[in-house]
């Protein structure tokens, strides 16, 4: 006799997480390795074990099989040996579950028979049937046929046809085109292997033609057609005959599925996901001018079992009885199995099983376990678990019910809880000290076994104590009543009117049993008050042990509402409250709606918002287009938009500008939040009424009128097709020529006429069109043709060399009247260059002359000059000639030389020869500075000695060069002089080197 003492608990029997999958496994296959997966969930964790056909696999004596958690790991698999049926069974200690079968295919596809085939020899005209005798394999092979070689494959058409049923290549009518030899190709649908059969020639017998016969059916689906309900369904039916046949078909008794193709020239019916109504008698005629043939057969659609009831898991106390009952559908019907752990149920003398119902009477602890309901028909079978614990214990109590106490006020009701755990369920006696406890009116023991007393009263105080008993044991708690005199409470003030801003105290006092402790808790619309998260607005202050205050300061609209008050005590709890409305600014108005639009105007209207318990005395009306900055308050008719007003005009709008609009309310207390923006509107369009701003002259060409202005704002143009109107004449005329100009963006517009000479004065105006018509013109303005470009070419151009890498350029230039200079520019280039290549430096204004740099030592050079202003570039003055200077002596002075007497030095060394492509010598400069400084002293002689003043104390670098055309030469090795006085000091220098 077994107790199990079940508690609250995360234990439970195996679940399927996983169940294996049908597998098929390419016998050619590089993985080498089958895994058939299995996993469930369990506490404890679940073990593993497989079946194969029924009979448990022992992976522990052969090392092909492992496992990896639960999944079946075959390696090197065989068909021979390891094809079949699996399932995974997966046990706890609560019991066992079985997983659904799985089956283990192996595909494969075998060679054809290398015998030789014999032809086949018909009459022309006559019908032919070429077998394809298919190698052995698995899964379902593609048949193809070949003529005479590969890849020419047999077209199929109303004359031929391949059954993927039989693969034979069937012809009805021979043709004289159809001799040669036909090859069977079949292609395995998993492996995607292909292999060729021997050739089957065909020939033509020469003993006359076949002559014409009525059809014969000689491929043709099953008398019984049995399909999967979602399937794709193909029937086959194909004759021979002369003439060829004609193949047609028809669902006997209904029409044929309007989902239904016909393929292969009507050879194959095709049925895609196929239902239960499309089942049925389906005839296939063949037809030719001869006779006819039909053949019948049934499609029988079937379903797979699919569960419409599942099993629950159950928890029962011994002796109850249990009913499991499992349903689903399926055609044909399906039929129901129980196991028990993985293994068959049978019907015994407590057990039934009928239809799919299970009933075990008077349950005791062997029949807990794991069950599993089986639903079948003879294409597949489903599976649901679940779990059956029996329950049989003693009475025991939970924690919580223990040596209570229980504190109520007079009146009150009273539910001391006794609600033992145990199984069978336990009797339950109740007593009050040592009497067993009677009912009455007030005193009820209620079903679950708790005790309830109505109306308490003082002569109810007392302890209490509750017996569970059952077959298995008893336990019992014990509860003290003490009855209160019942708490009353005091809010006040009752109804309060703020404004946003203001402050307010609500105090809550208490009138209660004085052995009784309270405490006070605050809500706003039955919501605690969150002391920390209401940013100082609130504090709860406890002014005496029976009373407490709510301080609310600078009060918010938000905080409008039904304050309440609870006080608690041990034995009941009481609330009041009270109601604080607050008024403030308007809220935002309702949505703005946009009723009518103009040119100008735009008629609005909206809801009004909450008024926050101050009437809204007016409306203010707000814009927004792509060219304001944010939202404008804009002129409305009526100007003043009172309170009780829900729609107004908004003036003086621009034409064709997109708005949005929104509307603003203020009471007394203040202005409130805008209302959401309306959508956006583009008002009507119209003529123009803005001029182009600031029209004046531009610099042009000889010729030209130039005439330029500010472009008009997109805002101001008030409609497509935006333009303007330039109009002039000359000074003292009368008529006036316009020309139109269509860019909106565009800022000028340049007249050219050959007969206008320079700075002729024009009177102009720019006007502004659209598509709705022509607007204003700007004021009149007086602006003269262009002066044109310069025209004399510059005088007196010369140019002179002054280094090895500069050349002065200076000219003259006679002054005209017209094509006055902004400046000049200078073109040179070198005597071995195009004057195309000319570099080119520019001077601005009055300059005549400019100094060329950078240019290269000892090369001729050629120079133009020419006038320039906007209007272009006058001619270019002859071209003149100057060569730069040679560069300087690249040696420097050697054999430096020096005595000293006092502060003076005297220096000597030997002469610069120059060398031929180096300028001459026509000088030294001897440098010297204080050692420490930067600037030197210079002193110049066309000796090769010189004496050196060195007048205050101190250390001098002293540094010797040729000076010539081409300027200063390579300086010599610095040399090194202390300077003080009194002594006579003798010192040389070597080339390169210094003392």
């Amino acid at each position: 006799f077994f107790f199990f003492f079940f508690t609250e608990s995360v234990d439970y029997g195996p679940v399927f997480v996983q169940e294996p999958d049908d597998l098929i496994f390419p016998t050619d296959s590089e993985e080498k390795k089958v895994s058939l997966n299995c996993q469930a969930r369990g506490n404890p964790t679940p073990t593993y074990r497989w079946l194969r056909n029924g009979t448990e696999i022992d992976i522990e004596s052969d090392y092909r099989f492992s496992l990896i958690e639960g999944s079946l790991i075959i390696n090197n698999p065989s068909e021979m040996k390891d094809s079949g049926q699996y399932q995974c069974l997966t046990t706890n200690m609560f019991g066992s579950i079985l997983s659904r079968e799985a089956v283990l295919q192996f595909a494969y596809l075998g060679n054809f028979s290398g015998r030789t085939r014999s032809a086949v020899s018909v009459r022309e005209g006559q019908g032919v049937v070429l077998m394809c005798s298919p190698p052995l394999h698995s899964p379902e092979i593609i048949y193809s046929w070949v003529f005479n070689e590969f890849p020419s494959f047999v077209a199929e058409d109303s004359r031929r046809f391949i059954s993927q049923e039989t693969g034979n290549l069937y012809i009805s009518k021979v043709q004289s085109s159809d001799v040669g030899s036909y090859i069977c190709l079949v292609k395995n649908t998993v492996t995607n292997a292909r292999v060729l059969s021997p050739p089957t020639p065909l020939t033509l017998r020469n003993d006359g033609v076949m002559g014409e016969y009525e059809p014969k059916i000689e491929v043709h689906f099953p008398y019984t057609v049995t399909a999967a309900k979602g399937t794709t369904v193909k029937m086959e039916c194909f004759a021979l005959g002369n003439p060829v046949p004609t193949i047609s078909w028809r669902k006997v008794n209904g029409h044929n599925p309007s989902k239904a193709r016909l393929r292969k020239s009507q050879a194959v019916l095709e049925i895609p996901n196929v239902q239960l109504e499309d089942s049925g008698m389906y005839e296939c005629k063949a037809e030719n001018s001869r006779g006819r043939n039909v053949f019948r057969g049934q499609l029988q659609v079937y379903t797979y079992p699919h569960w419409v009831d599942k099993l629950n898991d159950t928890q029962l106390d011994s002796g109850d009885q249990l009913r499991w009952e499992c349903k689903a559908t399926g055609k044909p019907r399906p039929t129901y199995r129980w196991l028990k752990n993985g293994v068959s149920l049978w019907p015994q003398s407590r057990i039934e099983m009928i239809n799919g119902v299970l009933m075990i009477h008077s349950v005791n602890v062997s029949d807990a376990g794991m069950y599993q309901c089986l639903a079948e028909n003879k294409y597949g079978t489903i599976y649901a678990s679940a779990e059956l614990k029996i329950l049989a214990s003693a009475p025991t109590f939970p924690l919580n019910q223990m040596k209570k106490t229980i504190i109520v006020t007079k009146g009150q009701e009273v539910v001391i809880e006794c609600k033992p755990q145990a199984s069978p369920k336990p009797t339950i006696t109740w007593k009050k000290g040592d009497k067993v406890l009677r009912e009455n009116k007030r005193i009820t023991i209620l079903p679950e076994g708790s005790l309830r007393i109505l109306n308490a009263s003082k002569s109810d105080e007392g302890r209490y104590l509750c017996q569970g008993v059952n077959v298995f044991g008893s336990a019992e708690i014990i509860a003290s009543v003490s009855v209160k005199e019942p708490t009353r409470i005091e809010l006040t003030p009752k109804k309060i009117e703020l404004t946003v801003g203001e402050s307010i105290v609500l105090s809550c006092r208490a009138l209660h049993d004085s052995t009784l402790d309270v405490s006070f808790y605050w809500t706003l619309n039955g919501q605690p008050i969150d002391f920390e998260k209401e940013g100082g607005h609130f504090e709860s202050i406890k002014a005496q042990a029976s009373s407490a205050d709510l301080m609310i300061r600078n009060i918010l609209l938000m905080h409008a509402g039904r304050y309440g008050c609870r006080v608690q005590t041990a034995a009941d709890t009481v609330s009041d409250e009270t109601e604080l409305l607050v008024r403030g600014p308007p809220g935002p108005p309702g949505v703005v709606i946009v009723e009518e639009i103009t040119d100008t105007t735009a008629t609005l209207s909206w809801s009004p918002g909450a008024d926050n318990h101050s009437p809204i005395s007016l409306y203010n009306l707000q814009a927004r287009s792509p060219f304001s900055l944010g939202w404008q308050t804009v002129k409305t008719v009526p100007d003043l938009i009172s309170g009780d007003m829900e729609s107004a005009m908004a003036v003086e709008l621009n034409p064709w500008v997109e708005y949005e609009f929104r509307v603003v309310a203020t009471n007394k207390i203040g202005t409130g939040d805008p209302s959401a923006p309306s959508r956006v509107i583009r008002t009507n369009e119209a003529v123009p009424k803005t001029p182009p701003a600031n029209v004046s002259g531009r610099s042009g060409r000889r010729h030209e009128l130039v005439i330029a202005w500010e472009p008009v704002s997109e805002e101001f143009q008030s409609g497509e097709g935006f333009g303007y109107i330039v109009a002039f004449r000359p000074n003292g005329t009368r008529g006036w020529k316009e020309k139109m100009v269509t860019s909106s963006d565009a800022s000028k517009f340049i007249y050219r006429d050959e007969s206008v000479p320079p700075l002729t004065p024009f009177e102009v105006k720019v006007g502004v069109y659209n598509n709705k018509g022509d607007g204003p013109f700007s004021p009149i303005v007086v602006i003269c043709s262009a002066e044109g470009e310069p025209t004399a070419a510059p005088v007196d151009v010369k140019a002179k060399s002054l280094s090895v890498s500069e050349i002065l350029v200076a000219w003259k230039h006679i002054k005209e009247s017209l094509g006055r200079p902004q400046g000049f520019e200078v073109g040179y280039w070198k005597d071995m260059q195009q004057e195309e290549a000319a570099e080119k430096v520019k001077t601005e204004g009055n300059e005549s002359s400019i100094l060329l740099t950078g240019l290269e030592g000892n090369t001729l050079y050629h120079l133009t000059v020419r006038a320039y202003n906007a209007a272009g570039y006058g001619p270019p003055s002859a071209a003149v000639h100057a060569a730069t200077k040679k560069s300087p002596p690249s040696q420097a002075p050697g054999n430096i030389m020096w005595i000293q007497e006092g502060s003076h030095v005297s220096l000597g060394w030997e002469p610069v020869r120059p060398l031929a492509n180096e300028s001459d010598v026509m000088g030294y400069k001897v440098l010297f500075r204080q050692e420490g400084q930067s600037n030197s002293q210079v002193i110049e002689t066309q000796k090769t000695s010189a004496v050196v003043l060195l007048p205050d104390v101190g250390v001098y670098i002293i540094e010797v060069c040729a000076v010539s055309e081409g300027g200063d030469g390579t300086a010599s090795p610095q040399i090194r002089v202390p300077s003080f006085s009194g002594k006579v000091t003798l010192q040389w220098s070597l080339d390169n080197v210094s003392t």
